[in-house]
C-alpha cells in the first residue's frame, strides 16, 4: 500500500511509509511497545531493542544507573539528555567535519584497550529510520548508556566548570556502529566522538548542576527523542520568524550547552504533548543556572569561526530572554526581566570586526566553505546583538519601564539580506552576496534621517526585514519618551514622530525584497507602535483593571497609576480613534498571517494592545463604531492642522473619509450611511479565540486571555 502523503497528526510532517509514520508518532506520544526480556526496559523501535539485547551477552555486564525515585513508575523515560550531533542533516554531506586525532571509523577510550569492549553492530536487517530528523538519535541514546565519562574526547569549551558525579561507570568504549557507514555518506559525515562528548556533557548538566533544579528535571522524564524534536522545531518553526542562528552551517558539537538548552526550550513550545511545557521550563532553568553561575567562563568561549569571544553567551542570553519574557510561568517571566540588562552588558564585550573580502571566483571549495562559515559566524554575532534591541522593546513595554539602552544611538551596521542568510551552500551564498547592495549605514544614521526634512531619509535603500524591525524598535523607544506629558530635552514631538512613522510605512509597503508574511509582520509591529504613540496600551490596561478591581499579571503595576484615567473622555478623542483603527488593523493582520508565521514573538503583546482598546471603547459605551471602508494611514497619522505624506495630495477618496473619521465626524452622523460597521464586543469575543491558539506557543497568552475574559464579562 502506498502511504505517500500521510501526515503526523501532531506536527503534520509527511511520511512515505506507514511504519515510519507510526514510529515517528511515538516520539509525540512517548509510547515504547518493545520490551527487553532480560531487564524489562521498553523501547520505541525494534532495532533499538535488538541492539540493546546484545549488551546482555557481553562478558562485562553494563550496570545502568538506577532511575530517580520519581521515575520508578515510568521506566520508559530515562532522564538523559541525548542530542543529535548536527542540527541539520541535509548539510551533513556538504560539510564533513574531521575528527581529532585522525579518527574516522571507530573511537576507542583511553586506558586498557584489551579490556574495552566495542559495541557490536546491529544485525543487517536493522534499518535506520531516515524519516526521523536525526536518524541516529536512538542509537546515540543507546551508545550513551554504555559510555565512559572520563575519556580523551572531552571538549573543554563545551564542559562547564561544575563538579559532577559520574553517571556511567562501565569501561565500555565509544564506538560507531558499522551500519551507520553502510547507510550512506550523509551519516558517515556525522562527528560521532565529539557529539557523544557533547551529549554526555548535557546529561551531566541535567543531573548535577543543582539539586533543586535537577529534581524538577528528573520529574519531567526527558528523553533523547524529545530533545531531538525540540531542536528540530526550533530550526523549522522559530528561526524562520527570528533568524539569529545560521541553519545551514550549524554544528551541534560547536555549541555550548546553555545555548542548546535554551534553543530546545523554545523548540518545546511547538510540540504537542501536554508535558512539553514542563520539560521546556526545566531546560530553561538548567540553562539559567549554568549562565548565572558560569558566565565568566562562558564569555571567554570562542567558536572555531567566531571573530571574538562571548558570541554564544550573547546568543544564549537572547534566546533565554525570548523564552522567559513570553513564558506561562510568572516566576520565569520575572526572572527574565531581572536579568534583561545583563544581555546588553555581555553584548558590549563582543567587538564587531570589518567584513572579510569575498573569495575569488577561482577559489577552491575549501576556501569558499571557510569563507562562508566565517561570514556566517559574523552574521550570527551581528544578528544576536541586534536581536537584543528587538527584545528590549518587547520587554520594556511589558514591564512598564523605559528601554534598557538608547536605541537611537545604535551604531551597529545593517545585517545581510535574508536570502543571503538562508543560502544552503557556499556557492549559493556567494551568488547572493555578489549581487547584494554594498552601501552600509548605521542604525543611528538611518533613524536620525527619519526626522530630517522630507526627502532626506535614507529609506530609498533596500532594507531586509530584520533591519526594518530594528528601525521600528528605534522609533518605539522614542514613543516611550513621548508618552510623558512634559516635554523632554532632545526628544522629538508627537507630530515629528508620526511623520517618521509615516515615512517608514511607505518604505515597508514599497520594499521589493519582502515576502508577504514578512510585510505583514512588519506592519503588525508598526501598527502596535502607532497605537502606543496614541496612548500607552499598558497604561490603559492598568487603568481598566484598577478601576474595576481586576487582577492581572500581564503588565507591571506602577505607583504613578494612582491617578485615574477618564476612559470615557479619552474614548472621544482623536488619539483614541487613531488607536482604534490601528487596533482593528492588528487583529486583521493576525488573522491573515499564514500558519507557519502565526507565532512571531510580538503577536501576543500586539493583540493584547488591540484588545485593550476594544475594551476601553466598549466600557465607554461605544460598542458599535463606523469606520472608513478603506483607511489611509498617512491621514491617520496627520493632525487637524498638518498633513503627512499622501494626505497632502487632496481631499479625494480614502484621504477624505479617513480625515472625517479621525476628526469625529462619523460619530456625529455626518457620514452615517457610509463606511464599515464594527461591533467591538463581538470582535473582542472573536479575539479571545486567537489567544487560545497563541497559548500553545507563548504561555503569557494564558494570562492575557484570562484578563480578556473578565473584560468581556464587564462589557456585557
Amino acid at each position: 500500500m502506498n502511504y505517500k502523503g500521510m501526515e503526523c497528526r501532531f506536527c503534520q510532517k509527511s511520511f512515505s511509509k506507514g511504519e515510519h509514520l507510526r514510529r515517528h508518532e511515538r516520539s509525540h506520544t512517548g509510547a515504547r511497545p518493545f520490551r527487553c526480556k532480560e531487564c524489562q526496559r521498553p523501547f520505541a523501535r525494534q532495532d533499538s531493542l535488538a541492539r540493546h539485547e546484545k549488551l546482555h551477552t557481553r562478558k562485562d555486564p553494563i550496570h545502568y544507573p538506577s532511575p530517580p525515585s520519581s521515575l520508578i513508575s515510568q521506566p520508559s523515560q530515562r532522564m538523559t539528555a541525548s542530542l543529535s550531533p548536527m542540527g541539520i542533516p541535509e548539510m551533513a554531506h556538504e560539510s564533513p567535519v574531521s575528527l581529532p586525532g585522525g579518527m574516522s571509523d571507530q573511537l576507542s577510550v583511553a586506558g586498557d584497550q584489551n579490556s574495552a569492549q566495542t559495541m557490536p553492530p546491529p544485525p543487517p536487517s536493522a534499518e535506520l529510520d531516515f524519516d526521523l530528523m536525526w536518524p541516529d538519535s536512538e542509537d546515540l541514546f543507546e551508545t550513551l548508556m554504555a559510555s565512559e565519562t572520563n575519556n580523551q574526547w572531552q571538549m573543554p569549551f563545551t564542559t562547564l566548570p561544575i563538579s559532577s558525579k559520574s553517571l556511567y561507570t562501565s569501561n565500555t568504549a565509544f564506538s560507531t556502529p558499522s551500519s551507520f557507514r553502510e547507510q550512506g555518506p550523509s551519516i558517515d559525515a556525522i562527528p560521532s566522538g565529539e557529539s557523544h562528548r557533547a551529549v554526555h556533557n548535557v546529561s551531566n548538566m541535567v543531573t548535577t548542576l543543582s539539586s533543586s533544579v535537577t529534581a524538577a528535571v528528573e520529574a519531567t522524564s526527558l528523553s533523547s527523542v524529545f530533545l531531538d524534536e525540540c531542536l528540530h522545531m526550533f530550526f523549522c518553526r522559530f528561526i524562520p520568524t527570528f533568524p539569529v542562528l545560521h541553519r545551514a552551517t550549524f554544528v551541534f558539537r560547536e555549541c555550548t550547552q546553555p545555548l542548546l538548552l535554551n534553543a530546545m526550550a523554545i523548540g518545546s513550545l511547538y510540540l504537542g504533548p501536554k508535558d512539553s511545557i514542563a520539560k521546556g521550563e526545566a531546560l530553561w532553568r538548567l540553562a539559567h543556572v549554568a549562565v548565572t553561575t558560569s558566565w565568566e567562563v562562558l564569555i571567554t568561549h570562542r567558536g572555531p569561526y567566531d571573530s571574538c569571544q562571548g558570541v554564544q553567551l550573547v546568543v544564549t542570553a537572547l534566546l533565554a530572554q525570548i523564552y522567559g519574557a513570553l513564558s506561562k510561568n510568572r516566576v520565569i517571566r520575572t526572572t527574565s526581566q531581572a536579568f534583561h540588562a545583563l544581555g546588553f552588558f555581555w553584548a558590549r564585550q563582543c567587538t564587531s570586526s570589518l567584513p572579510s573580502p569575498l573569495p575569488s571566483p577561482n577559489a577552491s571549495e575549501s576556501e569558499k566553505n571557510t569563507a562562508w562559515r566565517t561570514w556566517a559566524a559574523k552574521e550570527i554575532q551581528q544578528r544576536a546583538l541586534l536581536g537584543h534591541y528587538l527584545v528590549d522593546g518587547l520587554i520594556s513595554r511589558m514591564s512598564g519601564e523605559t528601554p534598557s539602552v538608547r536605541h537611537t544611538a545604535n551604531a551597529l551596521g545593517l545585517p545581510s539580506t535574508e536570502i543571503s542568510f538562508e543560502a544552503r551552500t557556499a556557492d549559493e551564498w556567494l551568488t547572493h552576496m555578489r549581487s547584494q547592495e554594498t552601501t552600509q549605514f548605521s542604525f543611528r544614521k538611518i533613524i536620525s534621517s527619519l526626522f530630517l526634512p522630507e526627502g532626506q531619509a535614507l529609506l530609498h535603500h533596500t532594507f531586509s526585514a530584520f533591519s526594518l524591525r530594528v528601525i521600528l524598535e528605534g522609533l518605539q523607544s522614542l514613543v516611550s519618551d513621548v508618552d510623558s506629558d512634559e516635554a523632554l530635552i532632545g526628544v522629538p514631538t508627537k507630530s515629528e514622530l508620526r511623520r517618521a512613522l509615516a515615512q517608514l510605512h511607505e518604505s515597508i509597503a514599497a520594499s521589493p525584497n519582502l515576502s508577504n508574511p514578512e510585510r505583514l509582520e512588519l506592519f503588525l509591529r508598526w501598527h502596535t507602535i502607532c497605537l502606543d504613540a496614541c496612548k500607552d496600551s499598558s497604561l490603559l490596561c492598568r487603568s481598566v483593571c484598577k478601576q474595576y478591581n481586576i487582577a492581572q499579571h500581564v503588565v507591571a503595576t506602577k505607583q504613578a497609576d494612582d491617578q485615574q484615567l477618564d476612559l470615557v473622555s479619552w474614548a472621544n478623542t482623536e488619539d483614541a480613534r487613531r488607536a482604534l483603527v490601528h487596533a482593528i488593523a492588528i487583529q486583521e493582520i493576525v488573522e491573515q498571517l499564514p500558519r507557519g508565521r502565526a507565532h512571531v514573538i510580538h503577536i501576543p503583546s500586539s493583540l493584547f494592545a488591540s484588545a485593550t482598546v476594544y475594551c476601553v471603547f466598549s466600557l465607554a459605551g461605544q460598542t458599535t463604531v463606523r469606520l472608513p471602508a478603506v483607511v489611509d494611514w498617512q491621514s491617520v497619522l496627520s493632525t487637524r492642522y498638518e498633513d503627512v505624506g499622501s494626505g497632502q495630495l487632496g481631499e479625494g477618496g480614502d484621504v477624505c473619509e479617513t480625515r472625517k473619521y479621525v476628526r469625529g465626524e462619523y460619530a456625529a452622523g455626518v457620514f452615517g450611511a457610509t463606511g464599515a460597521g464594527k461591533n467591538l464586543l463581538y470582535e473582542l469575543n472573536s479575539m479571545q479565540k486567537l489567544f487560545r491558539c497563541l497559548c500553545s506557543q507563548w504561555g503569557i497568552a494564558y494570562d492575557m486571555e484570562d484578563v480578556i475574559d473578565q473584560w468581556i464579562s464587564l462589557c456585557h
